[in-house]
């Protein structure tokens, strides 16, 4: 029976494990593993029995993926991590999205440069997928501020919703045996172009698994003369797009989540556009509880004043507990956890190395 939640921090010094029982009163913290080394992606598989992967990505030592089977006491690395073919060209810059596949072996990561790689052994041996890894819009593709990355994988069968910064949402419905540029109705504000084809900023896509055919979008908003094009909505599994940015105070963020037990309840992080902090200093998480036609702004416990941080696009997510929390991490090294769905708010740790990611699972 699970009885406790586990949370993974990502950080630029490292991967921390933080423990708790399920009433989330006190949580332990371990770490860091790969100790120096920037964690940009993690994941809790619960699959069998638990096991937690993260990448560390040494432009020195070489790319890795970390891998705990005891919940974050030990780790070790896998035999291999994603890699390029020698005559391919590309050199493997990052790893930003591990996600798990249909199979209990099999692992999905999401690479800088831009590309997709899959491992049906436990994170061991890896293949290229190169239905987007050479897609023909691949070398068309510009890196964004964070570089040329592949940064969320959302699977739906043999659907896979991939985002890119900056290339766009690219669909597969052949279980990625070929991808589509599914971009219309996201807006490019960097762009002469309003609406191009692909070569969008995608900062973070989520969906619900009770709704498949609804998806949310963090886009890289913030731009006067196109506002709007920040949070967007789709309704027919990625195909097309709306704006659901009006009642925010910015349309630019970077995570976007859904509620565990609600797809119409989903959580963004606005920040200013040109600093990408807290608007004036405020922090607030906002919530929708109707897919994105109104928004509440959840600020109760977090700084009233000089709150000028960032939360990143893997920084932000919730546990599936009857009652979830809400977590984010920040730039500035705070955990927050977000009790009654993110009504009410206290930080779990407050001097921790800058932070990539937060996962979290019930054990």
């Amino acid at each position: 029976m699970a009885d406790r939640v586990v949370l993974c921090i990502g950080t630029k010094k490292g991967l921390f494990v933080a423990e708790a029982s399920k009433s989330r009163g006190r949580f332990s913290l371990r770490g860091p593993f790969g100790s120096g080394v920037a964690v940009y992606s993690a994941l809790i598989d619960t699959r069998k029995s638990p096991r937690i992967f993260a990448s560390s990505c040494n432009a020195w030592f070489g790319m890795k993926v970390l891998t705990s089977s005891d919940l974050g006491k030990k780790f070790k690395e896998t035999k291999s991590a994603p890699a390029f073919p020698e005559t391919d060209g590309r050199v493997l810059a990052n790893i930003w999205s591990l996600e798990p596949g249909t199979d209990n072996q099999e692992i999905w990561a999401g690479v800088e440069p831009a590309s997709l790689f899959r491992s049906e052994d436990g994170g061991n041996s890896w293949e290229m997928i190169a239905g987007i890894s050479n897609h023909k819009h691949s070398k068309d593709w510009q890196p964004g501020a964070g570089g040329l990355c592949l940064h969320t994988i959302v699977r739906d069968g043999e659907r896979i919703h991939l985002g890119i910064s900056t290339g766009g949402h690219y669909l597969s419905e052949d279980g990625g045996q070929t991808f589509n540029a599914a971009n219309d109705g996201v807006g490019a504000g960097f762009d002469p172009n309003p609406y191009p084809e692909f070569g969008q900023c995608v900062h973070k896509i989520a969906r619900h698994p009770d709704a498949p055919g609804r998806l949310y979008m963090q886009n890289h908003g913030g731009w006067p003369e196109r506002p709007g094009i920040g949070v967007l909505r789709s309704d027919d599994y990625g195909h097309t797009w709306q704006s659901i940015a009006d009642g925010l105070p910015s349309d630019f963020g970077f995570p976007i989540v859904v509620h565990p037990h609600d797809p119409n309840t989903i959580y963004v992080v606005p920040l200013e556009p040109m600093t990408r902090t807290c608007p004036e200093g405020k922090p607030a998480v906002w919530r929708s509880t109707s897919g994105g036609k109104k928004w509440k702004k959840l600020s109760k416990g977090l700084p009233k004043h000089d709150g000028y941080f960032t939360v990143l696009r893997d920084a932000m997510t919730t546990d599936t507990l009857a009652d979830p929390a809400i977590y984010f991490g920040t730039t500035t090294g705070q955990v927050w956890m977000g009790h009654d769905s993110g009504d009410e708010w206290n930080c779990l740790f407050d001097s921790l190395p800058p932070i990539n990611c937060v996962k979290v699972a019930v054990v």
